[in-house]
């Protein structure tokens, strides 16, 4: 049996009822727990199946499990289930949530062919296992970087950067710079679109490796420009998920679906492997469609953990996600932020 806590942040209690109605009847993010989803380094695939019905239910308010997916996407959309495969298979996003996701998604009667595992490299999904799971469910996975780059789509600014192999204008025995950087062909040109399931890890720069940096990790090309310093770093993210096409959609934001942040365990030193002896188990997985206020909400958890644990270390809290909502991309405020909290 699910038992529910409701948690408005910032919640003022002269609200008006018809305010007061609106805001419960529309929750940012849904936190679903069930502490036997994750022990020992094992996760319980029928407890994350059951975690996956529940926080898409309660998200989305519709009466069944098929109906909740078809709210979401169409049988007729090319899906890209966005992953974090660099960690491998215990510190990125597991292979069990993506499994119950592609399940749901066939249950809905969308197409295996319309259904594509992405991350920036296909190198670091076949490492995580995510080759398996597609040919078990008859899908694709692919890397953003091997997708190729789409020249009609640009991020340009300031900042140079000497391009390397696989980048659209590198050629060999000479040293290129450019201040372009192109978009991948598989979001421009295939998916439209992507739901992001991401790991609940910590980044040293901007507190957390989640949707944003998820969502923009190998998705252009020359992109080692953006990690010279933290000021260029927090306005090119939300500047590449802002990009868009001529009919002014954004070919990252506008496609955003659902996202999913996979706390079965959580990191909370690190940033890009799995260090196991930074790493506890959660057993929580966190539904939105909003990216930005998932971050935040990671950030605020790490936090606590490593006040919990006793953990000196800090992030200093990034400007990343204010620059994010500016672009309304999504909502930085924790004060703004409503979550529903279910568990077992």
């Amino acid at each position: 049996m699910w038992f529910t806590i409701t948690h408005v942040a910032g919640y003022n209690k002269e609200s008006t009822a018809n305010e007061a109605a609106k805001t419960a009847s529309k929750p940012n993010i849904i936190v679903v727990k069930d502490n036997t989803s994750a022990k020992r380094w094992k996760i319980d695939n029928k407890a994350v199946a059951e975690m996956i019905t529940e926080g898409l239910l309660q998200l989305t308010k519709k009466p069944d499990i098929n109906s909740a997916w078809l709210s979401l996407v169409s049988p007729k959309d090319t899906i890209g289930i966005k992953v974090n495969a660099v960690p491998g298979k215990i510190g990125g996003t597991r292979i069990e949530v993506v499994d119950s996701v592609v399940k749901g998604l066939l249950k809905a009667q969308v197409p295996s062919d319309h259904i594509v595992i992405w991350d920036a490299s296909l190198k670091d999904l076949h490492t995580a296992g995510f080759n398996n799971l597609a040919k078990r469910h008859n899908i694709r996975i692919t890397g953003s970087k091997d997708a190729g780059w789409d020249k009609s789509v640009v991020y340009d600014s300031p900042i140079v950067g000497t391009l390397i192999t696989g980048d659209e204008e590198f050629k060999s025995g000479e040293e290129i710079t450019s201040r372009k950087s192109y978009l991948s062909r598989l979001i421009s040109q295939e998916l439209t679109r992507i739901i992001s399931i991401q790991p609940l890890i910590n980044h040293n720069k901007v507190g957390v490796s989640g949707h944003l940096v998820g969502l923009t990790r190998g998705s252009v090309d020359n992109n080692r420009r953006f990690g010279i310093s933290n000021a260029i770093l927090v306005e090119s993210i939300p500047n590449i998920i802002a990009l868009e096409d001529k009919e002014q959609k954004r070919h990252i934001g506008d496609k955003i679906a659902l996202c999913i942040t996979d706390a079965l365990y959580f990191q909370y030193l690190g940033q890009s492997k799995a260090l196991l002896h930074y790493t506890e188990p959660l057993g929580q997985l966190r539904f939105s469609t909003d990216p930005v206020a998932l971050d935040i909400l990671s950030i605020e958890e790490l936090e606590q953990q490593r006040q919990r644990l006793k953990i000196e270390f800090q992030p200093p809290r990034s400007i990343l996600y204010k620059n994010a909502t500016w672009l309304q991309i999504g909502e930085s405020d924790p004060a703004k932020l409503r979550v529903e909290y279910f568990g077992r």
